[in-house]
């Protein structure tokens, strides 16, 4: 079966109302899923900040986007979520020209890549996938907040079912790393973030939404850059020949992530996943996983301690 040709008709793009008026933040926006997220908003009507470490491809990519969709809104801006500074910056530039922001979209990552460190000292994938999210969600919150029905959709993937719990006592796994330790690890903590930002969200009685997103087996480059790097050996090289042979396109995997910015009928707490769990169009599942509250309460202290930031809502 070509699972990239698998019928939508649970969903529309085309029929979801017109953002015009609306802005939108997606970060890792110049490739792979994120872009594709970025073409759905932009061909809605929403003005897009293309968030991407390489503001060459970044241009590059906006460009596309504006050729496939000329009416598209697209402004590109450089943001490295493993530099403290850079995700300040970033941040700084949005809110000098906006005051409200519609749709975050957390979505850029790193998977199983070899024990590194980001310009603030954390393990990579860590500090990227996850410390890095947290930070920017924190500075554009007072943009999100003034947003009628705010939307902040952060992307996990299936591997955080196989990270039995955070390390909280060696978040950067200094004392014994593995890169899908650590991938599954920065997950697992989007998952939490999500969480307990809907949490939040709803005990402060505040009309923004926090939604879950995982794609599934997309074929993106990230597979191809996992089983390039060789830290995860044999099994990064398995997983790119399986989402080569398998996979859904990147159009169609994003499909979950564009569902949860764009859907009308999207409430928060939703998690939107592929409907065979690694392939098929995007269904809603509940948020479960024992024991969440108190690691979500133990994960927004170590946020708070490594980055200096708090989410205020």
């Amino acid at each position: 079966m070509n699972f990239t040709r698998i019928p939508h008709k649970t969903f529309s793009i085309a029929q979801t109302p017109l953002l015009t008026g609306k802005t939108a933040f997606v970060t890792g926006g110049n490739s792979g899923l994120g872009l594709e997220t970025v073409k759905a908003i932009a061909a809605r009507g929403a003005h897009v900040f293309l968030a991407t470490r390489n503001q060459k491809k970044g241009v590059a990519a906006a460009d596309a986007v504006k050729e496939a969709f000329p009416a598209a809104s697209i402004e590109v801006i450089t943001l490295d979520l493993g530099s403290s500074a850079s995700i300040k910056l970033a941040a700084n530039k949005f809110a000098d020209t906006h005051e409200k922001l519609d749709i975050l979209v957390n979505n850029a990552g790193l998977m199983a890549v070899p024990l590194g460190q980001t310009e603030d000292g954390f393990e990579t994938q860590f500090g990227v996938n996850y410390l890095g999210h947290w930070s920017l969600t924190s500075l554009l919150m007072p943009q999100i907040l003034k947003a009628p029905s705010a939307r902040i959709i952060t992307v996990t993937s299936l591997a955080h079912h196989f990270c039995s719990g955070i390390d909280f006592d060696d978040p950067h796994l200094r004392k014994k790393y593995s890169p899908w330790g650590a991938y599954t690890q920065s997950k697992l903590a989007n998952y939490y973030f999500a969480i307990g930002l809907h949490r939040e969200f709803q005990n402060s009685g505040s009309a923004a939404k926090s939604l879950l997103s995982h794609p599934g087996l997309s074929q993106t480059n990230l597979q191809q850059e996992t089983a390039k790097q060789g830290a995860a050996g044999s099994s990064g090289k398995f997983l790119m020949h399986l989402t080569a042979s398998l996979g859904m396109s990147a159009a169609v995997g994003a499909l979950p992530q564009v569902r949860a910015a764009l859907d009308p009928k999207a409430k928060s707490g939703q998690f939107y996943v592929p409907k065979f769990g690694n392939v098929g169009a995007p269904i809603t599942r509940p948020f479960f996983r024992s024991g969440s509250a108190k690691a979500i309460e133990k994960l927004w202290k170590l946020s708070e301690q490594e980055t200096g930031l708090k989410i205020f809502i």
